[in-house]
């Protein structure tokens, strides 16, 4: 035991759990504990929004693997975190939410900036810790920082802002460190006799994959297995688009090859994904789930198995451990699938093939709204790009090790199709959330993380505009990015079921107010380009690049683009609308 303060003690467990790095925004609330981050060696990045520091801290976690943690003033400025807490909750990040809260004598009496923190982040954290007794700070943040990890989720550590003063007698734990296990032998037994006896069976790479550091082990069943795989929906990097068993994502605006090769699955093995409702709903026109396949599903969270799609076999289990325990068990079995093995990796190159092909001729997109679009973009400006051309220039010019980070968003979201990475926590989006204003902040956080590897962000002009004030961390903070920005003057994703649903009636959905955002990013200190040729295009994001690595300069890519849309983004939650009233049927 060693006589210290309680901010002694909480910033010594901070630097037991390794941390080095926490993003948020300077308050008097935990200023005993700020005023010693510096001499135990860690940095607190501040950024313009409290939103943008809990993405970065979800970013910073996805790269790196480690914790990622965020910090601000009670009241306020825990509550505007809330949105990005609930996007690493989705992506299974570990992040720490420390929340400093009014201090304990004041509780209750409608004080300045006073809130019941806990509630707030109930719904959206694995786990929540308050320190309700100084001599217990070191216990529970602790426990904060081993629950993020053991539960592969965000965490809260909540702190009355008195709590960090006085002397107290503290032993620093170790971190926990947690072995995980392949699951259960019944059911990798019972998985392998499904698999060996398989004609057609399918992987689908998940998320579990790459945060269990397991691609090498999914490539390793895979090839055991000559089966097609297709990563989960928005977990692009979880299989290498080289390896030509890959066959890229499911899911919303997802590749046609990895939807008709599944069609065809008689066994499907779910590699640590949970099968999310949205990953997996009909696309293209085309309800590829395969009705009658059997389904074995490895996730390490026991309440996923089954959740969504009926399964045959659930094992809970680390993603990395499953696929090697299932890889010795087929070793040395004959499989039914070896025997056609060939005829599967023509038709899994075929239907890679068909859809290389349809992507390049893809150039723009043929309902008659953006028939429309493209025709008054021809007629005023002359030369705005079709995005799923800007799209296919931008994957050319990808450098190696890239990370991308993608918005919420229409053609963010047809961007699916077009992402594709040879490493692992590589590509971030917002997963099941779905907010917007997240893609920027986020590449910040996992540039922090990973210095060394080109960072990228992808926003339409909408939510570009709810975070683009965080270019001034990256610029003041010398964590140089590269930030696409989509200028199609309009909400797309949610415009185009106006198109399909409502008749054309267009409310709340037009951002035209002449804006220019590489003028603006360069106000922010940052270069600021804008684009308008195709050609432009490749070489822009190139020169970005090197700007980012070789300069340390951030730059923000404009690219004004036509505003015809993709596939509707809610298909499935919307219909032709009903009015009794006759003041609206008449609308109608």
């Amino acid at each position: 035991m060693t006589r210290m303060t309680p901010s002694e003690a909480f910033v010594e467990t901070l630097v037991a759990n390794g941390v080095d790095t926490i993003f948020g925004i300077m308050g008097s609330a935990f200023m005993d504990a700020m005023d010693i981050f510096a001499p135990a060696g860690i940095t607190l990045v501040p950024v313009v929004h409290e939103q943008g520091a809990g993405h970065m801290a979800d970013g910073y976690a996805r790269v790196s693997g480690r914790h990622g943690v965020v910090i601000g003033q009670n009241g306020p400025g825990i509550s505007n975190c809330v949105t990005a807490i609930a996007g690493a909750f989705w992506a299974h990040s570990p992040v720490v939410m420390i929340t400093p809260e009014t201090g304990t004598m004041g509780q209750g009496l409608g004080g300045f900036q006073e809130a019941n923190q806990l509630p707030m982040f109930q719904e959206f954290v694995k786990y929540q810790g308050h320190v309700a007794n100084e001599h217990r700070m070191a216990e529970i943040t602790a426990r904060c920082f081993d629950r993020a990890m053991s539960e592969i989720g965000p965490t809260q550590l909540n702190i009355p802002r008195d709590r960090f003063y006085g002397e107290i007698d503290v032993e620093i734990a170790e971190p926990m460190v947690l072995d995980r296990g392949p699951g259960g032998d019944a059911s990798l037994d019972e998985a392998a006799d499904l698999l060996a006896a398989a004609e057609f069976p399918v992987m689908v790479s998940g998320g579990g994959v790459v945060m269990g550091d397991a691609v090498a082990d999914a490539i390793a069943l895979a090839e055991r297995l000559g089966c097609p795989v297709v990563n989960s929906y928005l977990h692009n990097d979880s299989f290498p688009a080289s390896h030509p068993q890959w066959c890229g994502p499911l899911g919303y605006q997802g590749s046609k090859a990895a939807m008709k090769l599944i069609a065809r699955a008689d066994v499907v093995l779910a590699l640590g994904t949970r099968l999310g409702p949205f990953g997996t709903l009909p696309q293209h026109d085309m309800d590829y789930w395969p009705s009658d396949a059997r389904i074995i599903q490895v996730d390490a969270d026991h309440k996923m198995l089954g959740l969504v799609k009926k399964i045959s076999v659930g094992i809970c289990g680390d993603a990395g451990a499953a696929a090697r325990a299932l890889s010795d068990r087929l070793s040395t079995r004959t499989l039914a699938c070896d025997a056609t093995r060939d005829e599967r990796a023509r038709a899994t190159a075929d239907e890679k093939q068909a859809w290389e092909d349809e992507l390049d001729e893809w150039t723009h997109e043929v309902d008659d709204f953006s028939i429309d679009m493209i025709k008054e973009a021809i007629d005023e400006e002359g030369n705005w790009l079709h995005p799923r051309q800007v799209l296919r220039e931008l994957e050319k010019a990808m450098p190696e090790r890239v990370m991308v980070s993608t918005d919420i968003g229409n053609i963010n979201s047809v961007a699916n199709s077009y992402l594709r990475f040879e490493e692992p926590r590589s590509f971030f989006a917002a997963m099941s959330w779905g907010n917007c204003g997240y893609a920027l902040p986020t590449i910040i956080g996992a540039k922090a993380a990973a210095p060394d590897r080109p960072a990228v962000s992808y926003a339409g002009d909408g939510a570009w505009a709810m975070s683009m004030v965080e270019t001034m961390t990256a610029v003041r903070h010398g964590i140089p990015v590269t930030a696409v920005v989509f200028h199609n003057r309009q909400w797309g994703a949610e415009k185009k079921n106006q198109v399909d649903f409502y008749g054309r009636r267009f409310v709340a959905g037009e951002l035209d107010g002449g804006e220019d955002y590489s003028e603006i990013a360069r106000a922010m200190g940052a270069d600021g380009v804008r684009v308008d040729q195709l050609d432009e295009v490749g070489p822009a994001l190139e020169a970005a690049i090197d700007a980012q690595m070789n300069e340390g300069r951030t730059t923000v890519i404009e690219i004004m683009c036509t505003k015809e849309l993709g596939d509707p983004f809610r298909k499935d939650a919307l219909s032709t609308p009903v009015r009794h009233l006759d003041q609206y049927s008449e609308f109608i």
